[in-house]
């Protein structure tokens, strides 16, 4: 038997605000051209770069918008699990290492 779909309310189709088209766009070019594979370095040169033409592109942000952009871009680079050389798995008691 359906169930009854009760209280559906329309979502909302409000316009996201400019910080949001803009932080949108910058997730979509930070994932189309490749600088999460970058180094830190790089990254930062990139982002710096990239929310100066953002600033362009979107002269409503204010500078507080633009560098929360690209502290939201940098975090976004970021591995979620850092990944590094330590090999981090727990070896059973009395196992001889290889």
């Amino acid at each position: 038997m359906a169930r009854k779909n009760r209280d559906r309310r329309p979502r909302s189709t409000s316009t996201p605000s400019a910080y949001d088209r803009a932080r949108d766009e910058l997730f979509h070019a930070i994932r189309q051209c490749g600088v999460l594979s970058a180094s830190e370095l790089e990254q930062t040169e990139w982002m710096e770069d990239t929310v100066a033409y953002m600033a362009n592109r979107h002269k409503d942000l204010s500078p507080r918008d633009l560098e929360q952009l690209k502290h939201t871009g940098l975090r976004f680079c970021q591995p979620v699990i850092p990944h590094g050389a330590e090999h981090t798995a727990i070896k059973p008691e009395g196992a001889n290492a290889a």
